[in-house]
């Protein structure tokens, strides 16, 4: 993919004092949105590479590694799948959203961590709940949850998608598939209706413990709003599962390639209009409220946004899922799935060559030569060539 014209930093460059002088926004995002203007550039420091061919020389930026940064997300999302191909069962998944609705929005800005954590506590309650009762599942299940708070328009529309495997693990520690041999696995609505439950009995504990009170107003309006759940149909297959999960672990409020331009104070960019069957549309915003849109999902600090349950939690998963792998087969298959062995930790240059179908260590001028690092670039601090270069430019 090509290199967008403009970008998320551009737009922090040009109009980010404008935006802390007119909305104060808090430190934490300040320093957010620095990291992401300062991302490879010389703030950061860098290395001079050569090529051993044609003498070809590059000067590469480090980047801020911010997770809120658009083009820090490639490989850590490349990485992250890769890890998580060794969590595979040869089974059916479902992706099911858990949204909260809008009358919530203004806690969720005001107290996000405290809202976000109830959300993943509600969901987690709401799913264990279904798959333990034996008209549901009766089984143990595992699944993964990755926080969005974000609309295509950049407004706060906090929901959780989850990937759920059709079935789980008896009592016995067998594998017990869901309704339908895999093709059906909860009800929506009920499942809406436990959600609402959860949340809202949840929501008066965080009050408590957070200094503020729910209205009866409020509680009024959650018991008359939707709480959408929604279920897609189950994956074809486990390549499906990780395919997929790829476009939701690490990605921002807005990628780059969605920035169209940056022009006398607005920002104008592409979203999809799921109301009028999703069609491309553009908006145009002041670069300011473009800005104050983006922090409304700059997460807390030290907030785990990609969390794992039951089977596939982190202190479970490493001894049950082999074990669990070898018992489950494939439908019509009667060869169990092999564990996969946990790989080891890829470089970037790695990833990019196994994943990315790119070779950042070939010379891009000869494509015949390999690039050597020559030189190390302290933060804020230009190559040697550059200030040679600069000095003659001064006489």
């Amino acid at each position: 993919m090509s290199r967008p014209e403009v970008e998320l930093s551009d737009v922090i460059r040009d109009h980010g004092n404008d935006f802390i002088e007119q909305f104060q926004p808090l430190g934490y995002h300040k320093g957010v949105l620095k990291a992401i203007a300062s991302c490879r550039t010389a703030e950061f420091g860098g290395h001079v590479d050569r090529c051993d061919d044609c003498g070809y020389i590059r000067v590469s930026y480090n980047s801020c590694r911010n997770r809120h940064c658009p083009k820090c997300q490639q490989i850590n999302k490349e990485r992250w799948i890769m890890a998580r191909e060794a969590d595979l069962l040869p089974v059916g998944y479902f992706h099911v959203v858990f949204t909260l609705p809008d009358t919530l929005n203004p806690y969720c800005h005001k107290y996000p961590k405290a809202l976000y954590d109830l959300l993943f506590r509600s969901v987690r309650e709401t799913i264990f709940a279904f798959s333990a009762d034996p008209r549901h599942l009766g089984a143990e299940t595992g699944y993964i949850a990755v926080l969005h708070t974000w609309g295509q328009t950049l407004t706060l529309h906090p929901h959780l998608h989850c990937i759920i495997p059709a079935g789980g693990i008896t009592i016995q520690g067998n594998w017990k598939p869901s309704r339908g041999k895999g093709s059906f696995l909860f009800p929506v609505k009920a499942l809406s209706l436990v959600f609402r439950a959860k949340f809202r009995d949840g929501l008066k504990q965080v009050a408590a413990k957070s200094g503020f009170e729910v209205p009866a107003e409020l509680q009024n309006r959650m018991n008359k709003s939707a709480w959408v759940v929604y279920a897609k149909a189950p994956f074809a297959g486990p390549k499906q599962v990780i395919e997929y999960l790829g476009r939701y672990t690490h990605r921002v409020a807005i990628s780059n390639h969605r920035i169209e331009s940056v022009k006398d104070g607005k920002v104008s960019f592409r979203y999809k209009d799921y109301c009028d069957e999703n069609k491309q549309k553009f908006m145009t915003l002041d670069a300011t409220e473009f800005l104050r849109r983006f922090c409304l999902h700059i997460l807390p600090q030290r907030f785990v946004k990609i969390r794992h349950y039951g089977f596939l939690s982190s202190r479970r998963k490493a001894a049950e899922l082999p074990v669990l792998q070898g018992k489950v087969t494939e439908t019509g298959s009667t060869e169990p799935l092999q564990p996969t062995e946990p790989q080891q930790k890829l470089s970037w240059q790695e990833i990019s060559r196994k994943r990315l179908n790119f070779d950042p260590d070939v010379c891009p001028c000869c494509q015949k030569g390999r690039m050597r690092t020559i030189e190390i670039l302290p933060p804020r601090s230009p190559p040697n060539m550059l200030k040679n270069q600069q000095q003659t430019n001064r006489k």
